[in-house]
């Protein structure tokens, strides 16, 4: 078989440079190997700096959820500093960061993933021309007004936050903001305008309550047939289509799932503690193993190196994590082959295992039992599991059914501000102390951890939902999530492996990919895609 160079559309069409290659025998994919081919050291740039600085740093991480980034740095020196946190503080830190997610929902999902919808491999389909007059890039109906009206929820952040992205107004002890009455009300009236016209006019083709009384999978089914309204919403096409073209049949992964959990009880909250933070979580956090439930601990988390490029093998906790970088040619003599570190998690009796996170992470978390009044319970997703199996469609229906249940969230928080009451309470700075900070951002657990020494950062860590799921082997030779989500992959076409893009794409993986398949009997290469932007 002949080699090819070939343009196509990007695996990951947000950030960043990502490398798949994948071993594809009789039309499947075999084997895969994600190689992260940019080094960024935020952590380097942090050490020896101001512990404040990471509030500035690490927003610029990531142009697309900054917020998420700023938040979770925030809860990290509020809890190495013992901050006291007005109840205020925390209810505008909940709204902003799920007004981030909500943007995210649309935009993701039209801009990134829906346009493979479009491709040519599935003219055969019966539905394939209404799925290009909905969602052909730019031009699609539905294409167009989700991205244009994605913006609306950030606007509401930037209300509270001054700006969106890069906003530093979250600060230890509280938020650095004083809303009046006249940003509150516009805040509903731009979330209620985003519901009106996108989530529920557009996308469910219902009320959100209406879409939230689905509790299994045969609901589901149920609702898309219920009337004409939903049969023909942009959810209810994308369930009918995804169905059709066989989008429920790939892209499994490891089938095991780490959310770390987001937004806080005010009460529970007051002040922060690592050990006090999982009681106090509204969407809670989790680990999901072989079908068993386990409270997320910071603790049991690592970072193995062992095919990274840095210096050394073996992995390590975060609070004595090393980011030491090598010459990538000389990584390749050690079997190393990416930027990116393996996070993995030790399950009680199971041992360092990889875990995917993201929203389908998260529905996995908040079907697990226990949880208490004030948390997330939703089986939906549970049942989904075990009805059907994770998926790429899956993976998706995950994420935008948290558009109606983030929405009610972020409306009774702005019911609960006092704008008579304080939004910020001052804090002793520490000179020594040890802090962890987490969030969920729109694509999984982000968390900092942060060592303070003689006032200044001794260490500071941050482990990506990115990092979780395209992390390379370990140091067992485990594949990581997306690796093992590629295998089994069918491949109808290798010039046009739009299935590939299918699975990364389904992990919202901020990274901007290039692609190499290879045939796994003949060792030679099928097509080499570079990938740069939308062509």
């Amino acid at each position: 078989m002949t080699t090819m160079d070939l343009n196509v559309s990007p695996l990951g069409r947000v950030e960043g440079d990502l490398d798949v290659r994948v071993t594809v025998e009789d039309g499947v994919v075999t084997s895969a190997w994600t190689e992260a081919a940019m080094f960024r050291g935020f952590e380097i740039i942090l050490r020896g700096k101001d512990p404040q600085a990471g509030l500035v740093v690490t927003p610029r991480i990531c142009g697309i959820c900054g917020g998420s980034h700023l938040y979770k740095s925030a809860y990290a020196l509020d809890t190495a500093w013992r901050t006291h946190m007005p109840h205020n503080a925390t209810l505008i830190r909940n709204i902003c960061q799920a007004c981030e997610t909500l943007q995210s929902i649309p935009r993701y999902f039209y801009a990134l993933f829906a346009i493979d919808l479009t491709n040519k491999n599935y003219a055969k389909s019966k539905l394939y021309d209404e799925a290009v007059r909905r969602f052909a890039p730019y031009v699609g109906t539905s294409y167009q007004k989700g991205v244009v009206l994605s913006n609306k929820p950030v606007e509401v952040y930037a209300i509270f936050g001054g700006q969106w992205p890069h906003s530093s107004f979250m600060v230890p002890g509280g938020v650095m903001c004083a809303p009046t009455l006249a940003d509150v009300t516009r805040s509903i009236a731009i979330l209620e305008h985003w519901k009106d016209e996108w989530l529920e006019k557009q996308w469910l083709g219902c009320s959100i309550d209406r879409w939230l009384e689905n509790k299994t999978w045969d609901d589901v089914l149920a609702w898309v047939d219920e009337n004409e309204s939903q049969y023909n919403s942009d959810c209810g096409f994308f369930i009918r289509y995804a169905l059709d073209i066989g989008l429920d049949k790939y892209g499994q992964g490891v089938g095991n799932y780490i959310s770390t959990g987001t937004y806080f009880e005010p009460t529970l909250y007051e002040n922060p503690t690592i050990e006090g933070r999982n009681a106090a979580l509204i969407g809670r956090g989790g680990i999901f193993a072989d079908g068993q439930w386990y409270e997320f601990d910071q603790a049991r988390v690592t970072e193995d190196i062992t095919h990274s490029f840095y210096r050394g093998t073996g992995a390590l906790h975060p609070f004595e994590g090393e980011t030491n970088p090598i010459d990538p040619e000389e990584g390749k003599k050690q079997g190393k082959y990416s930027w990116a570190k393996s996070p993995r998690y030790d399950v009680p009796g199971k041992g360092f295992i990889p875990l995917e996170t993201g929203p389908l992470a998260r529905r996995m978390a908040a079907g697990g039992p226990n949880a208490a009044e004030h948390q997330d319970y939703d089986p939906l997703f549970v049942d989904i599991y075990n009805k059907i199996g994770p998926s790429v469609l899956v993976r998706q229906l995950a994420r935008v059914h948290e558009g109606p249940k983030y929405y009610k969230w972020v409306m009774d928080w702005l019911s609960r501000l006092d704008l008579k009451e304080s939004f910020y309470s001052k804090p002793i700075e520490h000179a020594e102390g040890k802090g962890f900070g987490s969030t969920e951002a729109a694509r999984g657990a982000l968390s900092d951890w942060i060592v303070i020494e003689d006032g200044k950062i001794a260490n500071y860590q941050v482990i990506t939902p990115t990092a979780w799921n395209i992390g390379p082997r370990d140091a067992s030779e485990q594949l990581g999530p997306i690796e093992k989500a590629l295998v089994g992959a069918p491949i109808v076409d290798p010039e046009d492996p739009v299935e590939l893009g299918h699975v990364a794409r389904s992990f919202d993986s901020c990274l901007v990919c290039t692609v190499h398949a290879y045939d796994g009997k003949t060792g030679k290469e099928l097509s080499k895609f570079v990938i740069n932007g939308m062509v």
